[in-house]
């Protein structure tokens, strides 16, 4: 396990998620037929908005992570919150040029998509209206795609209606796949998530391959409206 404060620092912002969401969403960039300098800059983008969203979440959740998760390098006191603060404090310094940079629209929507992936998630974290955070930032990644240019000059046309509600039902099965390793935490701690209430209704196997097989059709949905209605 990594022990110096630079690794830790990395394991907190959850850098597997963080390097997923990059990669696709600057494939997804590479796909529209953005130039490579505005695909490099969609990585760097959501590259640090996800840093930013794993530091926040391991700080909000570090009393909840030292009962359930010790492993976890601030819950287990081998990192100073001090430190997480301070790099958070540098990503979200860091993120709104970079989300400026795509034009106004785009980073005014990538930026609401931080503040309604980081505020809605507290608040309706362990409630059924959990998969809302979830929902709503999703639907917002074709627009900042949509609307992203290079060097603060954005594009006029907003995404078609087709991606944004795809985009809007992946979030809700990603909620739901990524809820389901902590379920039986949540259950003995009285949360009561839409993941929760699913589980408790279908079982979490079922729910595993339900939410599995609705993530595949919604991928390979919005696969086939790239091509045939396309991002705009």
């Amino acid at each position: 396990m990594p022990t110096t404060p630079s690794l830790l620092l990395v394991r907190a912002a959850h850098p597997r998620q963080a390097l997923a969401t990059a990669a696709v969403l600057a494939a997804a960039a590479a796909v529209a037929g953005r130039p490579p300098r505005e695909v490099a800059l969609v990585a760097a983008t959501v590259l640090v908005g996800q840093s930013l969203l794993g530091w926040a979440d391991d700080l909000a959740d570090r009393r909840r992570d030292a009962r359930r998760r010790p492993d976890k390098p601030l819950s287990g006191d081998r990192l100073d919150p001090a430190t997480v603060w301070f790099a958070l404090t540098c990503a979200v310094l860091l993120v709104v040029p970079l989300s400026v940079a795509h034009g106004r629209r785009a980073g005014a929507t990538y930026l609401a998509l931080l503040a309604v992936s980081a505020i809605g998630d507290r608040l309706l974290h362990a409630r059924p209206l959990s998969f809302v955070p979830w929902m709503v930032s999703f639907a917002l990644y074709p627009a900042f795609l949509a609307y992203g240019g290079w060097a603060g000059v954005g594009a006029p046309t907003p995404p078609t209606e087709v991606m944004v509600a795809l985009a809007a039902v992946l979030g809700v099965a990603v909620h739901v796949l990524l809820a389901l390793p902590g379920l039986v935490h949540d259950h003995e701690e009285g949360e009561r998530s839409l993941p929760m209430l699913l589980a408790l209704r279908t079982g979490t196997p079922r729910l595993l391959l339900l939410a599995g097989a609705l993530t595949a059709l919604v991928v390979a949905a919005i696969l086939i409206a790239g091509r045939t209605v396309g991002l705009t």
